[in-house]
């Protein structure tokens, strides 16, 4: 059975979906960009833009019943790839041993035209 996972702490959804779904006992988000739960962009280059979408994710694991630390897949946009050593910096901060398996690719472009875009597969409790 799939259910909606909505909360205000996060951006609402810009488009047709869902900010994430529960099927069972998985937690699926979408991609989340670097919007403040008020919809406005976050100030800063790609440290600070990686600060809010984590911040953003956090908001809906735990509106799901579930947090980073249950987390088993991160999928990484990045605008560009030589940003990928800041990026890691503020992931590795931010994930903890055992780390989740993760996919990191440059886009071409993404939503907003934003830096960095990152969507997570997680168990709940």
């Amino acid at each position: 059975m799939k259910d909606i996972v909505q909360t205000s702490d996060a951006p609402a959804a810009i488009g047709p979906y869902s900010q994430a779904v529960t099927f069972g006992n998985l937690v699926i988000t979408s991609g989340q960009i670097p919007l403040k739960p008020d919809g406005s962009m976050v100030e800063g280059g790609i440290t600070e833009q990686t600060e809010q979408v984590i911040a953003n994710l956090k908001a809906l694991l735990a509106a799901a019943g579930t947090d980073l630390e249950r987390v088993v897949k991160t999928t990484v946009f990045l605008a560009d790839m030589n940003e990928f050593g800041a990026m890691n910096a503020v992931y590795e901060a931010h994930f903890s041993a055992p780390y989740p398996a993760r996919s990191t690719v440059q886009v071409a472009r993404l939503p907003r035209d934003v830096r960095v875009e990152i969507e997570v597969l997680a168990e709940r409790h």
